[in-house]
């Protein structure tokens, strides 16, 4: 495993690991692991930063592929593994399956499952520390444990899927489950979810655990939810309700706005674009989706269909359909808090951050889910906000043509989209979410 250490100036920053420096009299050390597209990392940078602010030692944990990120961030940072292993996983097509998508993400992660234990081992012995974890790195937090064996941990949820309720169940992948689906057969779904995760990850994970001397585990979901000591949401109650079933160290915090203003500027020509006609709407897969070229073809027919100018915003120009009409615009990255509030509707993948600022700006979204949690959060988008979902399997231009048209002239989806927007825009501040954190992580 590659890693690097970099070290800012900060109060702390120069204090992690130097031998003359009482340890005990240090604030505890806050190790802050995350893995993923950058919609996974950004809110836990965000989290960072936060803590880092209100004078807590932290330390981020993160692909090298998102090291420039955290140091633009001005966070003390290791890298896991080396730069290209994260950009082999975004290459890989199966990435964005509903059912192959997860092999790919834990072939991924097993190479370097001791990367938590590795920087908690190099601590000096009285060097308190704490682990703010991914879901997904939750396992190799736990590894930490053969270390110190009272290792306090955190875990921060970003969407609700990800806490597997039996009583808060809207999907099983593209399948759509029914509310009055009795409980007894959710049951049995739920058990054919953890098998199929356990033939995936438990043989791998209790090799790992067996090398470091803990005992194996039987079941990875009731692993990844049980070990942590704090977990916290990063949605709000209006969003997802707490469940009977979720852990009871549940936090709710709320949708972290990102840290740009809602005026952030706009680049120049996407500017003059949204002055020269009518609100276009916006496309967009995500940042991490780098197999979307099929949506942007099918964006640009229902485009043309429906007569209406667009915006698409993808980071890989080889997506985008050429040569474009002047109608149509292409933009790299844009920031979603000033663009949204200036569009007729948002076209996306479903991805939370996404999902949460088209809440914020009040206009209607049509989600089209290919993976992960993205059905989930697209069913309560529908649930919430009159959203209209078309999986991205069975997405045609006349399908999005027809969603399109029907949502932009929907009194009903207008009515659920101010209804959203209010919600969404009375949801905590970051500085309190982080205040809710904090709280949790230290028992205060």
């Amino acid at each position: 495993m590659t890693q690097h250490a970099i070290y800012p100036d900060h109060a702390h920053a120069h204090l992690l690991r130097h031998p003359m420096i009482d340890t005990e009299l240090l604030p505890p050390l806050v190790i802050v692991a995350t893995s993923g597209t950058i919609g996974d990392v950004a809110p836990f940078i965000a989290l960072a930063r936060g803590l880092r602010d209100r004078g807590h030692r932290v330390l981020m944990l993160v692909p090298a592929f998102h090291e420039v990120a955290v140091k633009q961030a001005h966070l003390a940072c290791r890298s896991i593994g080396p730069p290209d292993a994260l950009h082999t996983a975004l290459e890989n097509p199966d990435l964005w399956h509903e059912r192959k998508g997860w092999s790919v993400i834990w072939r991924a992660v097993v190479p370097h499952l001791g990367a938590i234990r590795q920087v908690v081992q190099e601590l000096q012995s009285h060097d308190r520390c704490i682990v703010l974890s991914h879901p997904l790195l939750v396992p190799a937090a736990a590894l930490a444990r053969a270390v110190r064996p009272d290792l306090r941990i955190g875990v921060v949820h970003l969407a609700p899927s990800n806490l597997f309720s039996l009583h808060d169940m809207t999907s099983l992948g593209s399948l759509t489950i029914a509310s009055w689906l009795p409980l007894r057969v959710r049951h049995a779904l739920w058990r054919s979810v953890h098998r199929w995760f356990n033939a995936r990850t438990l043989p791998d994970l209790n090799a790992e655990r067996r090398r470091c001397g803990l005992p194996t585990v039987s079941d990875f979901i009731d692993h990844t939810l049980n070990t942590p000591d704090v977990s916290l949401g990063l949605f709000p109650q209006w969003f997802a309700r707490a469940q009977a079933d979720w852990p009871r160290s549940f936090v709710e915090g709320g949708f972290l706005r990102p840290p740009m203003p809602t005026n952030a500027p706009l680049a120049p020509e996407l500017e003059h674009f949204l002055a020269a006609g009518d609100a276009p709407v916006v496309f967009t897969a995500g940042t991490g989706n780098r197999h979307a070229a099929r949506f942007f073809r099918i964006a640009l027919r229902a485009l043309a269909n429906v007569g209406r100018r667009g915006v698409l915003v993808t980071g890989h120009a080889a997506q985008v359909p050429s040569p474009l009409p002047p109608e149509v615009l292409w933009q790299c990255h844009a920031p979603f808090s000033s663009l949204l509030r200036r569009a007729a509707l948002i076209v996306h993948h479903g991805g939370i951050g996404t999902t949460a600022e088209a809440m914020r700006a009040g206009i209607p979204q049509l989600v089209v889910p290919q993976a992960f949690d993205q059905f989930d959060n697209a069913q309560r988008a529908r649930r919430l906000a009159g959203a209209g979902v078309v999986h991205a399997r069975r997405l045609t231009a006349r399908r999005m043509q027809r969603e399109i048209t029907r949502l932009l002239g929907s009194a009903q989806a207008a009515a659920a989209c101010h209804s959203a927007r209010q919600k969404a825009n009375l949801d905590p501040v970051p500085e309190a979410i982080v205040e809710r954190l904090e709280a949790a992580l230290f028992q205060r």
